[in-house]
């Protein structure tokens, strides 16, 4: 019952052909009956006239033995009837048709003033036995072709709203040029909901764009001043400006423009602005350790095969946060390692810290987390985006990030991502 109720309610399409199909069949009942109840009446007055014309014509001609023979053949023929007279007595006296074959459906009595002269036995003919049959088959072959032509007709009406429904599903999936087409056959109040999500759906696009654009163009902006910051610090420091003062302003630009390349990597990720290529998981790890200033005799590749496809840009971000993470909040970076992690290529960042407190092996990549995971203060001015960053380019990809505390001490954090798989969505 639960697969059927689920079937039914599935689709629109489902219901108005079942609702078609118990209509039809209700309907069928209803004229059957009735036609039943009518047909029933006019059986019965057929029934009293062929007892009148029993009773008076018969009678008439009981005792003229030609006559009488005569008229029962024609009635037989003409109302398609099996007729047999007895007398008194039960013998037969005529009969026109063929043998009952079961007993008669009526016995009529032959009377003259009150005094029986015998019994007509009839039965219906073998023409007319085949009548309900026809009856049955007709009322099959309606009901059948009812029944398609319902099917038919839901199918039509439901059609324009399951291409709405699909076409919402694309859209929410974030495929913002998904349009829809009704054509021609279409209802106006449908094609008028159609133009109507179209025209939601190119004002959304129009908008996703033009704030693409506008982050995209306020982020180059910014770095345009943090480049000069940084040459303004240099020239501070080579005019014997103060040294303490100047790595605290280097700190603050590095730290702000870290910032903007976050806002940037999850903006793309937001806009599904994704540019997988072929890329050598090795050339990643030792790009993201030489970005981030550590020595390349920290990466450990423990697989033979480090083939992906995927972004550089966003796989990169997501790797240096995941060192950044290492050095600012455990204690420094032991060692990057690529290896297989249930059937998958794994990066994992391991440290030199504490390790994770019970239950901090999830919370660590939501957005904002600013707990004590390393049983020590994040540093100012840190939002905790930097793993939660990791995790949307993991899924991004069609990986899934992972926390875990070492044996020998110290936490190991890292994603996974399929060995030549396509980045999901």
């Amino acid at each position: 019952m639960t697969r059927l109720g689920d079937y039914v309610r599935a689709r629109l399409r489902r219901r108005l052909f079942l609702w078609f199909g118990i209509s039809i069949l209700v309907t069928a009942v209803v004229v059957g009956s009735v036609m039943n109840l009518v047909g029933g009446n006019s059986w019965r007055q057929e029934l009293e006239r062929v007892r009148t014309f029993a009773i008076h014509r018969l009678a008439d001609v009981w005792d003229e033995p030609e006559r009488r023979d005569a008229l029962v053949r024609e009635v037989s023929t003409e109302l398609l009837l099996d007729i047999e007279l007895r007398d008194a007595s039960g013998k037969s006296l005529v009969r026109a048709g063929e043998p009952c074959r079961e007993p008669a459906n009526v016995i009529l009595p032959v009377e003259h003033d009150g005094v029986r002269l015998g019994t007509a036995h009839v039965c219906t003919g073998r023409a007319r036995t085949r009548a309900p049959w026809r009856g049955t088959l007709f009322w099959a072959v309606s009901g059948l072709t009812m029944w398609m032509a319902s099917g038919w007709v839901a199918r039509r009406l439901a059609r324009p709203l399951d291409s709405l429904a699909r076409a919402v599903q694309q859209l929410g999936e974030g495929r913002l040029e998904t349009r829809v087409d009704l054509g021609r056959h279409a209802t106006g109040e449908m094609q008028l909901l159609a133009s109507a999500f179209n025209e939601m759906a190119a004002r959304i696009e129009r908008q996703m764009a033009d704030q693409r654009e506008l982050l995209a163009t306020v982020s180059h902006e910014l770095r345009t001043p943090l480049a000069h910051l940084r040459v303004l610090v240099e020239l501070m420091r080579d005019a014997g400006g103060p040294e303490r003062t100047a790595d605290q302003m280097e700190r603050e630009i590095v730290e702000l423009d870290a910032l903007v390349g976050e806002l940037l990597a999850s903006s793309r990720l937001d806009f599904g602005q994704l540019d997988p290529h072929a890329l050598e998981g090795k050339d990643l790890a030792q790009r993201a350790l030489e970005r981030t200033g550590l020595s390349p005799e920290l990466l450990s590749v423990e697989v033979p095969d480090t083939r992906l496809v995927g972004d550089a840009t966003l796989l990169g971000r997501a790797l240096a946060n995941l060192l950044d993470n290492a050095r600012g909040h455990g204690q420094g970076v032991e060692a990057l390692r690529l290896v297989e992690r249930e059937g998958r290529l794994a990066f994992c960042v391991e440290d030199r810290g504490p390790g994770l407190t019970p239950g901090e092996e999830a919370r660590v990549f939501e957005p904002f987390y600013r707990g004590n995971a390393r049983g020590e203060r994040r540093e100012a001015g840190s939002l905790g985006l930097g793993l939660a960053l990791v995790r949307r380019i993991a899924r991004a990809h069609g990986g899934e990030t992972f926390a875990e505390n070492r044996p020998e001490g110290g936490a190991r954090v890292g994603f996974t991502l399929e060995r030549n798989g396509r980045p999901a969505g």
